[in-house]
C-alpha cells in the first residue's frame, strides 16, 4: 500500500496551515491537487475576472510542479464558476490559452453559489511522470 504525502507549494504552507487543508496529496503516481483560486499572496482574491482565473491557473501550477508535475501531466480537471452563463466565455478563453493542443484533459464544470469570496476554482488529478 502507497502512503500518501502532502505536497505544499513554495511561499504557500501558512495560507493552508491557517485553514487546515494540504494543497496536494500525493498517492502512489497520482497527485490529488485541491481547489485552487485566483488568491493573491495574502490570501485574497484577486478581484478583476479574468486575471482571478489566470492567476488560479498560475496558483495550480505552482502546486503541480511541486509535486513534480506539469500541466500536461493532468488527466482530470473540475471547475467551479459562481456565474457559469456570464463567465463562461472568459474561463474557455484562459483555458485555450493554457491548453493549447490536444490531448486535452477531461473537464467537468460545476455552477455553484458560493467560492469563499471567489469566483473560479479549479481542482486536477495528475499523473506523476516517471
Amino acid at each position: 500500500m502507497s502512503q500518501s504525502k502532502a505536497i505544499f507549494p513554495a511561499g504557500r504552507q501558512d495560507l493552508y496551515a491557517n485553514h487546515r487543508y494540504s494543497a496536494a496529496i500525493q498517492s502512489g503516481d497520482l497527485l490529488f491537487v485541491s481547489g485552487q483560486v485566483g488568491s493573491r499572496s495574502d490570501g485574497s482574491p484577486e478581484p478583476d475576472f479574468e486575471a482571478q482565473v489566470r492567476l488560479a491557473f498560475t496558483n495550480l501550477q505552482a502546486t503541480l510542479k511541486a509535486g513534480g508535475c506539469s500541466l500536461g501531466d493532468i488527466v482530470d480537471v473540475t471547475t467551479f464558476h459562481t456565474d457559469p452563463q456570464k463567465q463562461f466565455e472568459t474561463v474557455l478563453a484562459v483555458k485555450n490559452d493554457v491548453f493549447p493542443s490536444a490531448p486535452y484533459p477531461n473537464w467537468t464544470a460545476l455552477g455553484v453559489t458560493w467560492l469563499a469570496g471567489f469566483d473560479f476554482e479549479i481542482k486536477v488529478i495528475a499523473r506523476i511522470p516517471g
